[in-house]
Protein backbone atom coordinates (compact mmCIF):
# COMPACT_ATOMS: atom_id res chain seq x y z
CA UNK A 1 0.00 0.00 0.00
CA UNK A 2 1.12 3.54 -0.77
CA UNK A 3 2.04 5.92 2.03
CA UNK A 4 -0.06 9.05 2.36
CA UNK A 5 1.40 12.35 1.21
CA UNK A 6 -0.09 14.44 4.02
CA UNK A 7 1.24 17.77 2.74
CA UNK A 8 -0.15 17.24 -0.79
CA UNK A 9 -3.50 16.12 0.61
CA UNK A 10 -3.71 19.18 2.85
CA UNK A 11 -2.90 21.48 -0.07
CA UNK A 12 -5.59 19.90 -2.23
CA UNK A 13 -8.20 20.14 0.53
CA UNK A 14 -7.49 23.85 0.84
CA UNK A 15 -7.67 24.27 -2.94
CA UNK A 16 -11.18 22.75 -3.23
CA UNK A 17 -13.10 25.98 -2.50
CA UNK A 18 -11.12 27.81 -5.19
CA UNK A 19 -11.18 25.10 -7.83
CA UNK A 20 -14.84 24.10 -7.30
CA UNK A 21 -16.41 27.47 -6.75
CA UNK A 22 -19.73 27.60 -4.97
CA UNK A 23 -21.50 28.32 -1.69
CA UNK A 24 -20.06 25.44 0.33
CA UNK A 25 -18.92 21.87 0.59
CA UNK A 26 -17.41 19.07 2.64
CA UNK A 27 -14.70 16.51 1.95
CA UNK A 28 -13.10 13.71 3.93
CA UNK A 29 -10.59 10.90 3.58
CA UNK A 30 -10.30 7.54 5.35
CA UNK A 31 -7.05 5.56 5.25
CA UNK A 32 -6.33 2.21 6.97
CA UNK A 33 -9.45 2.45 9.10
CA UNK A 34 -8.80 6.02 10.32
CA UNK A 35 -10.28 9.36 9.34
CA UNK A 36 -7.26 11.37 8.22
CA UNK A 37 -9.10 14.40 6.84
CA UNK A 38 -12.39 16.19 7.59
CA UNK A 39 -12.85 19.48 5.79
CA UNK A 40 -15.91 21.78 5.61
CA UNK A 41 -16.11 25.26 4.11
CA UNK A 42 -18.58 27.92 3.08
CA UNK A 43 -22.25 28.07 3.89
CA UNK A 44 -25.19 25.69 3.95
CA UNK A 45 -27.46 28.75 3.51
CA UNK A 46 -25.93 31.95 2.12
CA UNK A 47 -28.91 34.10 3.04
CA UNK A 48 -29.03 33.08 6.70
CA UNK A 49 -25.23 32.71 6.93
CA UNK A 50 -25.60 29.13 8.15
CA UNK A 51 -22.12 27.56 8.11
CA UNK A 52 -21.45 24.26 6.35
CA UNK A 53 -20.07 21.69 8.79
CA UNK A 54 -19.13 18.03 8.85
CA UNK A 55 -22.40 17.42 10.70
CA UNK A 56 -24.62 19.17 8.12
CA UNK A 57 -26.85 16.66 6.38
CA UNK A 58 -26.94 16.99 2.61
CA UNK A 59 -28.87 14.99 0.01
CA UNK A 60 -26.43 12.30 -1.07
CA UNK A 61 -28.36 11.94 -4.32
CA UNK A 62 -27.56 8.77 -6.29
CA UNK A 63 -25.11 7.52 -3.68
CA UNK A 64 -28.41 6.23 -2.27
CA UNK A 65 -28.46 3.47 -4.89
CA UNK A 66 -25.74 1.41 -3.20
CA UNK A 67 -27.66 1.55 0.07
CA UNK A 68 -30.83 0.41 -1.71
CA UNK A 69 -28.92 -2.56 -3.13
CA UNK A 70 -27.28 -3.25 0.24
CA UNK A 71 -30.71 -3.44 1.84
CA UNK A 72 -31.91 -5.75 -0.94
CA UNK A 73 -29.01 -8.15 -0.32
CA UNK A 74 -29.52 -7.89 3.43
CA UNK A 75 -33.19 -8.82 3.23
CA UNK A 76 -33.16 -11.34 0.38
CA UNK A 77 -30.45 -13.97 0.16
CA UNK A 78 -31.23 -14.47 -3.52
CA UNK A 79 -32.74 -11.41 -5.24
CA UNK A 80 -33.87 -13.69 -8.07
CA UNK A 81 -36.75 -14.70 -5.79
CA UNK A 82 -38.29 -11.34 -6.67
CA UNK A 83 -37.88 -11.64 -10.45
CA UNK A 84 -41.48 -12.67 -11.06
CA UNK A 85 -42.71 -9.49 -9.40
CA UNK A 86 -40.97 -7.16 -11.86
CA UNK A 87 -43.98 -7.67 -14.14
CA UNK A 88 -46.15 -5.94 -11.50
CA UNK A 89 -44.44 -2.64 -12.31
CA UNK A 90 -44.39 -2.91 -16.13
CA UNK A 91 -47.52 -4.97 -16.87
CA UNK A 92 -47.66 -4.05 -20.59
CA UNK A 93 -43.99 -4.68 -21.30
CA UNK A 94 -43.60 -6.63 -24.55
CA UNK A 95 -39.85 -7.30 -24.48
CA UNK A 96 -38.08 -9.82 -22.25
CA UNK A 97 -38.48 -8.76 -18.64
CA UNK A 98 -35.29 -7.72 -16.87
CA UNK A 99 -34.28 -9.59 -13.73
CA UNK A 100 -33.85 -7.88 -10.38
CA UNK A 101 -30.07 -8.23 -10.72
CA UNK A 102 -30.22 -6.53 -14.12
CA UNK A 103 -32.12 -3.69 -12.46
CA UNK A 104 -29.32 -3.45 -9.87
CA UNK A 105 -26.69 -3.40 -12.61
CA UNK A 106 -28.42 -0.80 -14.87
CA UNK A 107 -28.74 -3.47 -17.56
CA UNK A 108 -32.53 -3.55 -17.66
CA UNK A 109 -32.93 -1.82 -21.02
CA UNK A 110 -35.75 0.28 -19.58
CA UNK A 111 -35.75 3.96 -20.48
CA UNK A 112 -35.01 6.37 -17.66
CA UNK A 113 -38.22 7.67 -16.17
CA UNK A 114 -36.78 11.08 -15.29
CA UNK A 115 -35.95 11.63 -18.96
CA UNK A 116 -39.46 10.48 -19.83
CA UNK A 117 -41.01 13.11 -17.55
CA UNK A 118 -39.92 15.64 -20.20
CA UNK A 119 -41.81 13.74 -22.90
CA UNK A 120 -44.80 13.40 -20.56
CA UNK A 121 -45.19 17.16 -20.26
CA UNK A 122 -43.63 17.85 -16.87
CA UNK A 123 -42.72 21.35 -15.75
CA UNK A 124 -39.18 21.32 -14.32
CA UNK A 125 -40.14 22.89 -10.99
CA UNK A 126 -43.37 20.96 -10.51
CA UNK A 127 -43.96 18.51 -7.66
CA UNK A 128 -43.56 14.83 -8.40
CA UNK A 129 -45.00 12.63 -5.66
CA UNK A 130 -44.33 9.00 -4.88
CA UNK A 131 -47.78 8.14 -6.24
CA UNK A 132 -46.91 9.56 -9.66
CA UNK A 133 -43.86 7.38 -10.24
CA UNK A 134 -45.33 3.93 -10.70
CA UNK A 135 -48.01 4.91 -13.28
CA UNK A 136 -45.25 6.56 -15.33
CA UNK A 137 -42.99 3.51 -15.13
CA UNK A 138 -45.96 1.24 -15.91
CA UNK A 139 -46.41 2.86 -19.33
CA UNK A 140 -43.23 1.15 -20.56
CA UNK A 141 -43.97 -1.25 -23.40
CA UNK A 142 -40.53 -1.78 -24.91
CA UNK A 143 -36.90 -1.28 -23.92
CA UNK A 144 -34.24 0.59 -25.84
CA UNK A 145 -32.02 -2.50 -25.81
CA UNK A 146 -32.48 -6.15 -24.74
CA UNK A 147 -32.04 -6.72 -21.01
CA UNK A 148 -28.47 -7.69 -20.17
CA UNK A 149 -26.93 -6.48 -23.43
CA UNK A 150 -25.73 -2.96 -22.53
CA UNK A 151 -25.47 -0.48 -19.70
CA UNK A 152 -27.76 2.52 -19.50
CA UNK A 153 -28.34 4.63 -16.42
CA UNK A 154 -31.94 4.38 -15.27
CA UNK A 155 -33.29 5.65 -11.99
CA UNK A 156 -36.48 3.61 -12.42
CA UNK A 157 -34.46 0.43 -11.88
CA UNK A 158 -33.82 1.45 -8.27
CA UNK A 159 -37.28 2.88 -7.73
CA UNK A 160 -38.64 -0.57 -8.56
CA UNK A 161 -36.12 -2.22 -6.22
CA UNK A 162 -37.19 0.05 -3.37
CA UNK A 163 -40.82 -0.86 -3.93
CA UNK A 164 -39.95 -4.57 -4.14
CA UNK A 165 -38.16 -4.38 -0.78
CA UNK A 166 -41.17 -2.79 0.91
CA UNK A 167 -43.62 -5.26 -0.60
CA UNK A 168 -41.41 -8.24 0.06
CA UNK A 169 -40.70 -7.40 3.70
CA UNK A 170 -43.90 -5.63 4.74
CA UNK A 171 -41.68 -2.97 6.34
CA UNK A 172 -41.20 0.70 5.54
CA UNK A 173 -38.14 1.30 3.37
CA UNK A 174 -36.81 4.15 5.53
CA UNK A 175 -37.20 2.16 8.75
CA UNK A 176 -35.31 -0.78 7.28
CA UNK A 177 -32.49 1.47 6.07
CA UNK A 178 -32.12 2.97 9.54
CA UNK A 179 -32.21 -0.39 11.32
CA UNK A 180 -30.27 -2.64 8.97
CA UNK A 181 -27.79 -0.28 7.24
CA UNK A 182 -27.29 3.03 9.03
CA UNK A 183 -27.19 1.77 12.62
CA UNK A 184 -24.67 -1.07 12.08
CA UNK A 185 -22.44 1.31 10.10
CA UNK A 186 -22.54 4.02 12.76
CA UNK A 187 -24.26 6.52 10.45
CA UNK A 188 -25.90 8.24 13.39
CA UNK A 189 -27.81 11.01 11.64
CA UNK A 190 -28.44 9.55 8.16
CA UNK A 191 -32.06 9.09 7.20
CA UNK A 192 -34.41 8.73 4.27
CA UNK A 193 -35.52 12.29 3.47
CA UNK A 194 -37.36 11.53 0.27
CA UNK A 195 -39.21 14.83 -0.20
CA UNK A 196 -36.71 17.28 -1.65
CA UNK A 197 -38.98 20.23 -0.92
CA UNK A 198 -37.88 19.97 2.71
CA UNK A 199 -34.10 19.46 2.97
CA UNK A 200 -32.75 18.68 6.44
CA UNK A 201 -30.70 20.97 8.69
CA UNK A 202 -31.72 24.12 6.80
CA UNK A 203 -29.36 23.34 3.95
CA UNK A 204 -30.00 25.03 0.60
CA UNK A 205 -28.84 23.81 -2.80
CA UNK A 206 -27.78 26.44 -5.31
CA UNK A 207 -27.78 26.78 -9.09
CA UNK A 208 -25.42 29.05 -10.97
CA UNK A 209 -21.77 29.99 -11.05
CA UNK A 210 -19.51 32.94 -10.37
CA UNK A 211 -20.36 34.47 -13.76
CA UNK A 212 -24.12 34.69 -13.20
CA UNK A 213 -24.28 34.29 -9.42
CA UNK A 214 -25.89 31.61 -7.27
CA UNK A 215 -29.61 31.30 -6.63
CA UNK A 216 -31.49 28.75 -4.50
CA UNK A 217 -32.50 25.72 -6.56
CA UNK A 218 -36.11 24.57 -6.66
CA UNK A 219 -36.72 20.87 -6.12
CA UNK A 220 -40.11 19.18 -5.99
CA UNK A 221 -39.31 15.49 -6.46
CA UNK A 222 -40.07 12.66 -4.04
CA UNK A 223 -37.20 10.15 -4.30
CA UNK A 224 -37.43 6.54 -3.27
CA UNK A 225 -34.72 3.93 -3.83
CA UNK A 226 -32.98 5.84 -6.62
CA UNK A 227 -32.12 8.75 -4.33
CA UNK A 228 -33.61 10.29 -1.20
CA UNK A 229 -31.06 9.65 1.57
CA UNK A 230 -29.65 12.62 3.47
CA UNK A 231 -26.38 12.21 5.37
CA UNK A 232 -23.58 14.29 6.80
CA UNK A 233 -19.91 13.99 5.98
CA UNK A 234 -19.48 12.31 9.36
CA UNK A 235 -22.16 9.77 8.40
CA UNK A 236 -20.48 8.91 5.12
CA UNK A 237 -17.05 8.68 6.73
CA UNK A 238 -18.62 6.23 9.18
CA UNK A 239 -19.77 4.17 6.18
CA UNK A 240 -16.20 4.14 4.84
CA UNK A 241 -14.88 3.06 8.25
CA UNK A 242 -17.47 0.28 8.31
CA UNK A 243 -16.34 -0.86 4.86
CA UNK A 244 -12.75 -1.05 6.08
CA UNK A 245 -13.67 -2.82 9.33
CA UNK A 246 -15.56 -5.55 7.43
CA UNK A 247 -13.11 -5.82 4.52
CA UNK A 248 -12.03 -9.38 5.39
CA UNK A 249 -15.56 -10.73 5.72
CA UNK A 250 -16.68 -12.13 2.34
CA UNK A 251 -20.29 -11.87 3.53
CA UNK A 252 -20.05 -8.19 4.41
CA UNK A 253 -22.51 -6.06 2.50
CA UNK A 254 -19.89 -3.98 0.73
CA UNK A 255 -17.96 -7.04 -0.41
CA UNK A 256 -21.21 -8.46 -1.76
CA UNK A 257 -21.98 -5.17 -3.51
CA UNK A 258 -18.50 -5.12 -5.04
CA UNK A 259 -18.46 -8.61 -6.58
CA UNK A 260 -17.58 -8.85 -10.30
CA UNK A 261 -20.55 -8.40 -12.62
CA UNK A 262 -21.00 -9.45 -16.25
CA UNK A 263 -23.32 -8.76 -19.15
CA UNK A 264 -25.49 -11.48 -20.67
CA UNK A 265 -22.71 -12.28 -23.17
CA UNK A 266 -20.28 -12.93 -20.32
CA UNK A 267 -18.18 -9.81 -20.81
CA UNK A 268 -17.27 -7.91 -17.64
CA UNK A 269 -19.49 -5.02 -16.58
CA UNK A 270 -18.22 -1.91 -14.84
CA UNK A 271 -21.42 -1.22 -12.89
CA UNK A 272 -23.27 -3.40 -10.44
CA UNK A 273 -25.41 -3.13 -7.30
CA UNK A 274 -25.38 0.66 -7.39
CA UNK A 275 -21.58 0.90 -7.64
CA UNK A 276 -19.23 1.74 -10.46
CA UNK A 277 -16.13 -0.40 -10.84
CA UNK A 278 -13.52 1.95 -12.21
CA UNK A 279 -9.82 2.65 -12.55
CA UNK A 280 -8.33 6.05 -11.78
CA UNK A 281 -4.67 6.46 -12.64
CA UNK A 282 -4.16 2.72 -12.49
CA UNK A 283 -5.90 2.36 -9.11
CA UNK A 284 -9.03 0.21 -8.95
CA UNK A 285 -11.94 1.86 -7.19
CA UNK A 286 -15.59 1.32 -6.48
CA UNK A 287 -17.81 4.31 -6.04
CA UNK A 288 -20.68 6.43 -7.23
CA UNK A 289 -21.62 10.01 -7.86
CA UNK A 290 -24.88 11.83 -7.59
CA UNK A 291 -26.61 15.06 -8.44
CA UNK A 292 -29.81 16.74 -7.43
CA UNK A 293 -30.63 20.24 -8.54
CA UNK A 294 -28.32 22.34 -6.38
CA UNK A 295 -26.34 19.43 -4.92
CA UNK A 296 -23.50 17.15 -6.04
CA UNK A 297 -21.75 14.22 -4.36
CA UNK A 298 -19.16 11.53 -5.00
CA UNK A 299 -17.55 8.80 -2.91
CA UNK A 300 -14.93 6.26 -3.89
CA UNK A 301 -13.16 3.36 -2.21
CA UNK A 302 -9.78 1.98 -3.28
CA UNK A 303 -9.79 -1.42 -1.54
CA UNK A 304 -6.16 -2.30 -2.28
CA UNK A 305 -5.02 0.99 -0.73
CA UNK A 306 -7.59 0.88 2.09
CA UNK A 307 -8.41 4.44 1.07
CA UNK A 308 -11.78 6.19 0.74
CA UNK A 309 -12.71 9.72 -0.34
CA UNK A 310 -16.02 11.56 0.11
CA UNK A 311 -16.93 14.94 -1.43
CA UNK A 312 -20.28 16.79 -1.28
CA UNK A 313 -21.22 20.29 -2.51
CA UNK A 314 -24.42 22.31 -2.18
CA UNK A 315 -23.97 23.41 -5.79
CA UNK A 316 -23.68 21.52 -9.06
CA UNK A 317 -19.95 21.18 -9.72
CA UNK A 318 -17.94 18.07 -10.54
CA UNK A 319 -17.43 16.16 -7.31
CA UNK A 320 -15.92 13.33 -9.34
CA UNK A 321 -12.91 15.39 -10.38
CA UNK A 322 -12.64 16.78 -6.84
CA UNK A 323 -12.66 13.26 -5.32
CA UNK A 324 -10.12 11.89 -7.78
CA UNK A 325 -7.90 14.94 -7.20
CA UNK A 326 -7.94 14.14 -3.48
CA UNK A 327 -7.18 10.49 -4.24
CA UNK A 328 -4.16 11.41 -6.34
CA UNK A 329 -2.95 13.99 -3.83
CA UNK A 330 -3.24 11.57 -0.93
CA UNK A 331 -1.13 9.02 -2.80
CA UNK A 332 1.38 11.62 -3.98
CA UNK A 333 0.52 11.13 -7.62
CA UNK A 334 0.41 13.56 -10.52
CA UNK A 335 -1.58 12.77 -13.63
CA UNK A 336 0.65 12.19 -16.64
CA UNK A 337 -0.46 13.26 -20.11
CA UNK A 338 0.71 12.63 -23.66
CA UNK A 339 -1.91 14.96 -25.11
CA UNK A 340 -1.29 16.72 -28.41
CA UNK A 341 -3.09 19.67 -29.95
CA UNK A 342 -6.26 18.41 -31.68
CA UNK A 343 -6.78 18.96 -35.39
CA UNK A 344 -9.90 18.52 -37.57
CA UNK A 345 -12.11 17.28 -34.76
CA UNK A 346 -15.21 19.40 -35.38
CA UNK A 347 -17.82 16.96 -36.64
CA UNK A 348 -21.34 15.65 -36.75
CA UNK A 349 -22.22 11.96 -37.00
CA UNK A 350 -25.21 9.68 -36.54
CA UNK A 351 -25.23 6.55 -34.39
CA UNK A 352 -27.95 4.77 -36.34
CA UNK A 353 -28.25 1.78 -34.00
CA UNK A 354 -28.96 3.91 -30.94
CA UNK A 355 -30.68 6.65 -32.93
CA UNK A 356 -28.45 9.39 -31.50
CA UNK A 357 -26.42 12.24 -32.92
CA UNK A 358 -22.73 12.37 -32.03
CA UNK A 359 -21.23 15.87 -32.02
CA UNK A 360 -17.59 16.76 -31.50
CA UNK A 361 -16.27 20.26 -30.95
CA UNK A 362 -12.56 20.95 -31.17
CA UNK A 363 -11.09 23.01 -28.35
CA UNK A 364 -7.55 24.27 -27.72
CA UNK A 365 -6.72 21.48 -25.30
CA UNK A 366 -8.95 18.68 -26.52
CA UNK A 367 -12.30 17.59 -27.89
CA UNK A 368 -15.73 18.15 -26.39
CA UNK A 369 -18.08 15.22 -27.03
CA UNK A 370 -21.87 15.56 -27.03
CA UNK A 371 -23.63 12.21 -26.81
CA UNK A 372 -24.67 11.37 -23.23
CA UNK A 373 -26.56 13.83 -20.97
CA UNK A 374 -23.44 15.81 -20.09
CA UNK A 375 -20.71 16.82 -22.51
CA UNK A 376 -17.44 14.93 -22.04
CA UNK A 377 -13.99 16.41 -22.51
CA UNK A 378 -11.38 14.23 -24.22
CA UNK A 379 -7.71 14.72 -24.96
CA UNK A 380 -6.06 13.63 -28.18
CA UNK A 381 -2.94 11.45 -27.91
CA UNK A 382 -0.08 11.08 -30.36
CA UNK A 383 -1.80 7.99 -31.84
CA UNK A 384 -4.69 10.19 -32.99
CA UNK A 385 -7.20 8.73 -30.53
CA UNK A 386 -9.26 11.08 -28.37
CA UNK A 387 -9.67 9.65 -24.88
CA UNK A 388 -11.69 10.59 -21.86
CA UNK A 389 -13.05 8.82 -18.82
CA UNK A 390 -14.39 5.45 -20.04
CA UNK A 391 -14.74 6.66 -23.64
CA UNK A 392 -12.53 6.92 -26.72
CA UNK A 393 -12.96 8.25 -30.26
CA UNK A 394 -11.01 7.47 -33.39
CA UNK A 395 -11.61 8.12 -37.05
CA UNK A 396 -11.86 5.32 -39.59
CA UNK A 397 -11.99 7.08 -42.94
CA UNK A 398 -15.21 9.09 -42.86
CA UNK A 399 -16.61 7.04 -40.01
CA UNK A 400 -16.27 7.80 -36.32
CA UNK A 401 -15.64 4.85 -34.01
CA UNK A 402 -16.62 5.44 -30.40
CA UNK A 403 -15.79 2.87 -27.73
CA UNK A 404 -17.77 3.16 -24.50
CA UNK A 405 -16.30 0.31 -22.51
CA UNK A 406 -18.32 0.93 -19.36
CA UNK A 407 -21.52 0.49 -21.39
CA UNK A 408 -20.43 -2.57 -23.43
CA UNK A 409 -21.10 -0.34 -26.43
CA UNK A 410 -19.15 0.21 -29.64
CA UNK A 411 -20.56 2.86 -31.94
CA UNK A 412 -19.71 3.19 -35.63
CA UNK A 413 -21.25 6.49 -36.65
CA UNK A 414 -21.63 7.80 -40.17
CA UNK A 415 -20.92 11.43 -40.98
CA UNK A 416 -23.71 13.95 -41.46
CA UNK A 417 -23.57 17.03 -43.65
CA UNK A 418 -24.35 19.94 -41.33
CA UNK A 419 -26.88 22.59 -42.33
CA UNK A 420 -27.57 25.93 -40.71
CA UNK A 421 -31.24 26.10 -41.62
CA UNK A 422 -34.00 23.84 -42.91
CA UNK A 423 -37.56 24.53 -44.01
CA UNK A 424 -39.55 23.42 -40.99
CA UNK A 425 -43.02 23.91 -42.44
CA UNK A 426 -43.44 20.26 -43.41
CA UNK A 427 -42.52 18.92 -39.96
CA UNK A 428 -44.79 21.31 -38.05
CA UNK A 429 -47.76 19.50 -36.54
CA UNK A 430 -48.86 17.08 -33.86
CA UNK A 431 -47.44 13.58 -33.28
CA UNK A 432 -48.51 10.75 -31.00
CA UNK A 433 -46.37 8.04 -29.37
CA UNK A 434 -47.97 4.65 -28.73
CA UNK A 435 -45.02 3.74 -26.49
CA UNK A 436 -45.66 6.66 -24.14
CA UNK A 437 -49.33 7.41 -24.85
CA UNK A 438 -48.20 11.02 -25.20
CA UNK A 439 -47.88 13.79 -27.77
CA UNK A 440 -45.36 16.24 -29.16
CA UNK A 441 -46.38 19.32 -31.08
CA UNK A 442 -43.90 21.12 -33.33
CA UNK A 443 -44.46 24.77 -34.14
CA UNK A 444 -42.65 26.71 -36.85
CA UNK A 445 -42.92 30.47 -36.78
CA UNK A 446 -40.79 33.17 -38.39
CA UNK A 447 -37.73 30.93 -38.63
CA UNK A 448 -37.95 29.68 -35.05
CA UNK A 449 -38.89 26.07 -34.36
CA UNK A 450 -40.10 24.79 -30.98
CA UNK A 451 -41.43 21.51 -29.62
CA UNK A 452 -43.99 21.11 -26.84
CA UNK A 453 -44.53 17.79 -25.06
CA UNK A 454 -47.87 16.76 -23.61
CA UNK A 455 -48.71 13.65 -21.61
CA UNK A 456 -49.74 12.26 -18.27
CA UNK A 457 -47.92 15.05 -16.39
CA UNK A 458 -49.55 17.90 -18.31
CA UNK A 459 -48.14 20.28 -20.90
CA UNK A 460 -44.50 21.14 -20.52
CA UNK A 461 -42.64 24.30 -21.53
CA UNK A 462 -41.75 24.80 -25.17
CA UNK A 463 -38.30 23.50 -25.99
CA UNK A 464 -35.92 24.91 -28.61
CA UNK A 465 -35.44 22.83 -31.73
CA UNK A 466 -32.67 23.16 -34.32
CA UNK A 467 -31.85 21.53 -37.65
CA UNK A 468 -28.49 19.75 -37.75
CA UNK A 469 -28.63 17.87 -41.04
CA UNK A 470 -31.22 16.82 -43.57
CA UNK A 471 -34.15 15.37 -41.58
CA UNK A 472 -32.04 15.39 -38.40
CA UNK A 473 -32.94 17.86 -35.64
CA UNK A 474 -32.19 18.30 -31.96
CA UNK A 475 -34.40 19.45 -29.14
CA UNK A 476 -32.36 20.94 -26.32
CA UNK A 477 -33.52 20.17 -22.80
CA UNK A 478 -31.26 21.89 -20.31
CA UNK A 479 -33.70 21.84 -17.40
CA UNK A 480 -35.75 18.90 -16.17
CA UNK A 481 -37.20 17.56 -12.94
CA UNK A 482 -34.04 15.56 -12.32
CA UNK A 483 -30.70 17.28 -11.80
CA UNK A 484 -29.11 15.70 -14.86
CA UNK A 485 -31.43 16.76 -17.70
CA UNK A 486 -31.60 14.63 -20.85
CA UNK A 487 -29.53 17.11 -22.83
CA UNK A 488 -30.05 16.90 -26.59
CA UNK A 489 -32.93 14.84 -27.96
CA UNK A 490 -32.15 13.54 -31.44
CA UNK A 491 -35.14 13.89 -33.77
CA UNK A 492 -35.12 11.83 -36.96
CA UNK A 493 -37.81 12.70 -39.49
CA UNK A 494 -39.48 9.71 -41.15
CA UNK A 495 -41.04 10.11 -44.59
CA UNK A 496 -43.37 7.92 -46.63
CA UNK A 497 -42.86 6.85 -50.24
CA UNK A 498 -44.31 10.15 -51.45
CA UNK A 499 -41.77 12.10 -49.41
CA UNK A 500 -44.32 13.37 -46.91
CA UNK A 501 -43.53 13.42 -43.20
CA UNK A 502 -45.11 10.35 -41.58
CA UNK A 503 -43.54 10.41 -38.17
CA UNK A 504 -40.55 11.05 -35.94
CA UNK A 505 -38.12 9.02 -33.90
CA UNK A 506 -37.04 10.89 -30.78
CA UNK A 507 -34.40 9.79 -28.32
CA UNK A 508 -31.61 10.74 -25.95
CA UNK A 509 -28.96 8.58 -24.30
CA UNK A 510 -31.26 7.95 -21.33
CA UNK A 511 -34.33 7.13 -23.45
CA UNK A 512 -33.61 6.02 -27.02
CA UNK A 513 -35.60 5.54 -30.23
CA UNK A 514 -39.17 6.45 -29.27
CA UNK A 515 -41.52 6.41 -32.25
CA UNK A 516 -44.14 9.10 -32.91
CA UNK A 517 -46.79 8.99 -35.65
CA UNK A 518 -48.08 12.14 -37.30
CA UNK A 519 -51.68 13.03 -36.48
CA UNK A 520 -54.29 14.42 -38.81
CA UNK A 521 -54.04 18.17 -39.21
CA UNK A 522 -57.57 18.56 -37.91
CA UNK A 523 -56.81 17.91 -34.25
CA UNK A 524 -60.44 17.29 -33.37
CA UNK A 525 -60.49 14.47 -35.93
CA UNK A 526 -57.12 13.01 -35.00
CA UNK A 527 -57.14 9.42 -33.92
CA UNK A 528 -55.31 8.58 -30.72
CA UNK A 529 -56.07 6.58 -27.59
CA UNK A 530 -55.64 9.58 -25.29
CA UNK A 531 -57.93 12.54 -24.85
CA UNK A 532 -56.53 15.64 -26.57
CA UNK A 533 -56.15 18.59 -24.25
CA UNK A 534 -55.06 22.17 -24.89
CA UNK A 535 -54.80 22.99 -21.18
CA UNK A 536 -52.12 22.43 -18.59
CA UNK A 537 -54.15 19.62 -17.05
CA UNK A 538 -52.80 16.07 -17.39
CA UNK A 539 -54.16 14.03 -20.27
CA UNK A 540 -56.68 11.38 -19.36
CA UNK A 541 -55.08 7.93 -19.34
CA UNK A 542 -56.10 5.41 -21.93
Amino acid sequence: MTAIDAAALDRMLNLLPRRYKGPGGVAGVVKDGQVIARHAWGFADMYRRLPMTAATRLPICSLSKQFTCALLLDQFEDPAALDLHVRDFIPDYRDTLPTVEQLCHNQSGLRDYWALTVLQGAEPEAEFTREMALPLIARSKTGHFPAGKLYSYNNANFRIIGELIERGTGRAFGELLAERIFAPAGMKTAELAADTRFPLDGVVGYEGNDDVGFLPAQNGVFWFGDSGIAASLDDLLAWELHIDATRNDPRSLYNRLSVPVTYADGSPASYGYGLRRDTVGGIKITGHGGGLRGFSSFRLHAAEERLSVVVMFNHDTSTFTAATALLNAALGREAASDAVRPENWDGLWLDEEQGLVVRTVQETTGVKLYYAPSAARLTVSADGVARGHAVSLKKDGELLVMQRESENLKVIARPLSPIEWADSADIAGRYWSEELDAYVEIESRAGAVHAMFQGMLGTGPVERMYALAEDIWIITTRRAMDAAPPGDWTVQVERNAAGDVAGLTIGCWLARKISYRRQARDRQASAGPSQVSDTNEPLAPS
